[in-house]
């Protein structure tokens, strides 16, 4: 983050940083870097950079959205952001945000920290010189599809932003990077987590055979192929994917046919296998496909998320571990992560936080994301260099 690329163009204004409640650890870490590499970067070629507000301690915002009684809210911030570069982060999954409604202790859902986000955006309003919201998973990004009489609920949560103000939205691994189609006058960029994931995948596996005879990467869906097509070419292996087929000899209470899941691809025996997925809820899903694999006799299962909701708890994600079906659970925490889940003995918290600091610092210049986008050539060096320890060891 700290070099003289950055000295070609002025920042778009001075930096601010503000946060939801249950995105405050990230933003925290997130404020840290950017102080530590835009101080080195002064330090370095102060003649070049005495910028009003961009030689700071702290660029994070002190803001609230208090409830009433009556769980009613509201934006508040504590200190200007006039002319200032806004970024709001916000995870809108986070379920150990509560507050009280009519002495009843209420999880905030992700209705309500959308509607906070919003409280965030009006009070900025006016103020600022730019807005941009980060919110890692897109709010209603799984519903992004028409097939009945349904609502467009990600498309609808998109233009409300834009309605309100907002110049940039960043988010991270789209479930469907196709719904920026609804809002075409604004900046979305979406990033992906491949090169971290597999960063950590080279860092916590040692002796990890990275070729086609010894490893495979898998889609658990047909929406997630792409994903999973990028980390074959670039690892050298092979790729595999399951779909859904509906079994309609076998339905349940409710006149909905079982859901069988097929397998198409190389024969993974003795192999191992990663998949990648954009998220785990419940793991329902996730958990018959490691099933499967181990029916086919796959050797280690290795699974990466960029979200991890784990909402049914983790008693069976532990019983899997504990009969050797997963070797490994990695996700990442621009989500909130519970402290029982962080201590899991086959668990790893992949931390997001650098990777988002650069992408700020790089839009707050108004440079080109593209390099930061681009991270095949990061990835072949680690990977090149994980293969030549090996050898050595």
């Amino acid at each position: 983050m700290s070099d003289s690329n950055y000295l070609d163009k002025l920042p778009v204004a001075p930096l601010k940083l503000l946060s939801l409640d249950g995105s405050l650890p990230l933003a925290t870490k997130v404020n840290k870097l950017i102080v530590d590499a835009r101080q080195s970067l002064v330090h370095e070629y102060k003649s070049s950079l005495s910028l009003y507000g961009y030689d700071v301690d702290n660029y994070l915002v002190h803001s609230l959205t208090p409830r009433f009684s009556s769980g009613e809210s509201k934006g508040l911030l504590y200190e200007t952001i006039r002319g200032s570069d806004v970024y709001i982060i916000a995870d809108i999954f986070n379920h150990s945000i509560q507050y009280q409604l009519n002495k009843h202790e209420n999880m905030t859902s992700p209705d309500d920290q959308f509607q906070d986000l919003k409280r965030l955006i009006d009070a900025c309003n006016g103020k600022a010189r730019r807005i941009n919201v980060i919110i890692p998973s897109l709010y209603e990004g799984r519903q992004n599809i028409r097939t009945h009489l349904e609502s467009l609920d990600c498309a609808t949560a998109l233009n409300e932003l834009v309605n309100m103000g907002v110049k940039n939205i960043i988010t991270f691994d789209a479930h469907d990077p196709r719904v920026e189609n609804a809002i075409p006058i604004v900046g979305f960029d979406n990033f992906f987590t491949s090169y971290q994931f597999i960063q950590a995948l080279l860092a916590n596996e040692k002796g990890l055979s990275l070729d086609n005879d010894h490893l495979m990467i898998i889609s658990p869906t047909e929406n997630g192929m792409s994903r999973a097509i990028f980390y074959a070419n670039i690892l050298g292996v092979d790729v595999g994917m399951f779909y859904g087929r509906n079994d309609y000899s076998n339905l349940d209470q409710e006149g909905n046919p079982a859901v069988i899941h097929e397998y198409l691809g190389a024969n993974v025996e003795g192999k191992s296998v990663f998949i990648i997925d954009d998220m785990i809820d419940s793991g329902e899903g996730i958990l018959k496909i490691v099933k499967e694999l181990k029916k086919r006799n796959a050797s280690k299962i290795y699974i990466a998320a960029t979200f991890g909701l784990f909402t049914k708890g983790y008693d069976t994600f532990d019983e899997f571990f504990e009969n050797g079906f997963i070797n490994r659970i990695y996700t990442t925490n621009l989500t909130y992560c519970s402290p029982e889940l962080l201590n899991k003995p086959y668990y790893v918290n992949v931390d997001i936080s650098r990777y988002l600091a650069l992408i700020i610092h790089t839009i707050n210049h108004d440079k080109s994301v593209e390099g930061i986008l681009n991270s095949v050539t990061r990835i072949q060096d680690i990977v090149a260099e994980y293969k030549e320890n090996n050898k050595l060891s």
